[in-house]
């Protein structure tokens, strides 16, 4: 962690704050531009992420995710709120904020006439990390690529490449990490080595922020979950508790015998035919019991072969709550 950190005067010596990032009424408005008038992107977005969560920052294109970002990075200027990155105001302490986050951007910049090495020193050297003090063989070998440490970029995968990205957002050991769509274009193995490396990453101390939209994975490895749609923010809480929030359960069983309509038993249960000797239940867990179902489709005189159940999963609930705004156009 950088001595700014650790010294600012606005903590005593040896705190750490709660949440790694805060954000009070965060807005972001573009100039009107040709015919176009002015965008808002960000509508007053009030948002804390834990010290040490894996968080998850989901939403579709045009929700104000990586306007949010750009922010946090210093890229783009945010036209009213607050924010602060491990206790530091962006605006007051705007230096000392930049070194404690790290961003991994969507785009893979890097001069292709570089070697690994090299790209991390150079970095290390521009967040001023003084040469004692650079793990560059370690972060190399930490993502892969220390057989890779004197190979041009250009010959490196896109893969490797963005594990080589992820690499120098690390060089200043910042205490936050940012990975915006860190494995898009990233082929499965890939995927699960990076997963890996940021799950260690995580432990070991770091505060994860995640974009993502491949849904699956932020609901496998984030701890707490944000949704944006439109500039503001539509959903916030522990990935356990946004998915059980959609109470909805699916009841499939495989009868012994065909069928040609729905059991009247069934007639007060949200139940489809479909096929002969499938049947589908639709219920919800807060107001009926799976012994209610299997007991009307038993008072029918079938007997059941097999069942499965299907819980709702973050997906649904994405759909649901960006589906329940009009659409916009605010830039991303």
């Amino acid at each position: 962690m950088p001595d700014s950190l650790a010294t600012r005067p606005d903590a005593a010596p040896g705190t750490l704050p709660d949440h790694a990032v805060e954000l009070q009424g965060l807005t972001k408005t573009y100039r009107a531009s040709g015919k176009a008038g002015p965008k808002q992107a960000l509508k007053g977005i009030d948002l804390k992420i834990p010290r040490g969560s894996l968080f998850g920052l989901l939403g579709p294109n045009g929700a104000g995710k990586s306007t949010m970002i750009n922010i946090l990075a210093g890229l783009v200027t945010k036209t009213s709120g607050t924010a602060r990155i491990w206790g530091l105001d962006i605006d007051r302490d705007s230096r000392a904020a930049r070194a404690a986050i790290g961003v991994v951007p969507q785009e893979l910049n890097m001069d292709p006439f570089f070697t690994p090495r090299e790209l991390l020193d150079l970095q290390g050297g521009l967040y001023g990390v003084p040469k004692r003090e650079r793990q560059t063989d370690q972060l190399l070998e930490a993502v892969g690529l220390k057989d890779k440490a004197n190979a041009y970029a250009r010959t490196l995968s896109g893969g490797m490449k963005r594990r080589l990205m992820v690499a120098k957002a690390m060089v200043h050991a910042p205490p936050v990490l940012v990975l915006d769509e860190p494995t898009a274009g990233v082929d499965v193995e890939l995927r699960q080595s990076l997963w890996a490396h940021v799950r260690e990453l995580n432990r070991a101390g770091t505060t994860v922020l995640l974009t993502t939209h491949y849904l699956e994975e932020a609901e496998e490895l984030c701890d707490t979950i944000a949704i944006i749609n439109h500039g503001q923010v539509v959903a916030c809480d522990s990935t356990r508790a946004l998915v059980q929030r959609l109470d909805r359960k699916e009841l499939a069983v495989v009868l012994d015998r065909d069928l040609e309509a729905v059991p009247a038993t069934l007639a007060g249960f949200e139940a489809e035919l479909v096929s002969p000797r499938r049947l589908v239940v639709r219920f919800t867990p807060s107001q009926t019991k799976v012994g209610e179902i299997l007991a009307a489709i038993i008072g029918a005189g079938v007997t059941i072969v097999d069942l499965s159940t299907v819980e709702s999963d973050l997906e649904d609930l994405f759909l649901e709550l960006t589906r329940s705004r009009p659409a916009g156009d605010e830039p991303r």
